[in-house]
């Protein structure tokens, strides 16, 4: 049975989906001790299984043991080294459980937060989309901007976003991403476009376009989005970094961009965050203590800004836990110098 039948079939002798595994044929061959350790590694293997609902195919994947391996180790029948077997899957389930303790100790950031600034985002794609037109969005590293754009998507009916870097920047790759993103399956690349034209053609529906990291597109792959707005009648709204502000953003076209720099609707710059930004992050965090709020504020302003203060109180949290009390604003010194900041005033 394959891994994908296996995880797929809740009543295999796998245990897929959680069931009871089968208990072991037999203790193998050896040692008390090793017989001990087996006995040991295989039933907590059986406990976290249970509790995640893992196959026997699923936690070999995870432990890197191949799976017929693993199940003659789990029945008592391997016929192999049992000791070497067994502390290679101890090895992972320590890991593992690690993990789990380290998990338990991070806070869950809060995910998007209705900043000032992620409003006027929001704003901006949707009149991007209402009328249609063409947007550029920049905002500085880590105020929100891909958060905010995935936040829309979740909640706006006909939008959709894609994601470029610098290896698809390229007309083609670009359109295969686009393709992708819109779930379309068009294997020729003569027709590519067009399928995702009629994807995006209103007919009725206000549709748009969210184009993150739009600096890393070639001008043409940019021109060939201006097309989509012409032809089919989508908004396109391009998010992206101070490149992309400098080359389509700004009030006076570069020589050239004309033909797109008309297009432009509507452009948003913000390379720092407002203060109503940093405190509505703050709030989010349900941060009260007057002295981490301070210094919360001061960390949001240095360069990766509201990112910064989840990060680093995600890190003082694991700090506190060492020290088995709450956070203080000790806990977000440290943090905030172990991730290489400086707590003299806010540096």
């Amino acid at each position: 049975m394959s891994e994908r039948q296996d995880q797929e079939n809740p009543g295999s002798e796998s245990g897929a989906g959680g069931g009871a595994w089968p208990e072991a044929v037999r203790e193998p061959d050896g040692t008390p001790e090793v017989r001990a350790a087996w006995r040991e590694a295989t039933r907590r293997v059986r406990e976290i299984a249970a509790h995640e609902g893992w196959s026997r195919a699923e936690v070999a994947r995870r432990a890197d043991i191949p799976a017929p391996t693993l199940s003659m180790l789990l029945d008592g029948t391997y016929s192999g080294n049992i000791a070497n077997q067994t502390a290679r899957l101890v090895k992972w389930l320590d890991a593992y459980e690690a993990s789990r303790r380290l998990a338990a100790q991070l806070p869950q950031a809060p995910g998007w937060v209705s900043t000032p600034t992620a409003e006027e985002v929001i704003q901006t794609l949707f009149l991007c989309q209402m009328m249609p037109d063409m947007a550029v969005i920049t905002l500085g590293s880590g105020m929100g901007k891909t958060l905010t754009a995935k936040h829309y998507v979740e909640t706006r009916p006909s939008a959709w976003r894609v994601t470029m870097r610098p290896s698809t920047g390229a007309i083609s790759t670009m359109l295969r991403e686009i393709a992708e993103a819109l779930d379309i399956d068009e294997r020729n690349p003569v027709r590519l476009d067009r399928a995702i034209g009629r994807r995006l053609r209103r007919n009725g529906r206000q549709t748009l376009l969210i184009v993150d990291e739009a600096q890393n597109l070639c001008d043409k792959a940019v021109d060939q989005l201006r097309f989509f707005l012409d032809e089919y009648e989508c908004g396109v709204a391009l998010l992206g970094n101070t490149e992309l502000y400098t080359r389509f953003g700004k009030g006076e076209p570069k020589e050239g961009y004309g033909q797109i720099h008309r297009r432009i609707g509507k452009r948003l710059v913000r390379l720092r965050p407002l203060a109503r930004d940093i405190r509505a992050v703050i709030a989010a965090w349900t941060v009260e203590d007057d002295e981490i709020v301070t210094l919360l504020k001061a960390i949001g302003q240095r360069p990766g800004a509201l990112g910064q203060i989840s990060k680093t109180m995600q890190l003082a949290a694991i700090l506190a836990a060492g020290d088995d009390r709450p956070i203080d604003a000790g806990h977000v010194k440290a943090a905030w110098e172990n991730r290489g900041g400086s707590t003299e005033s806010g540096r």
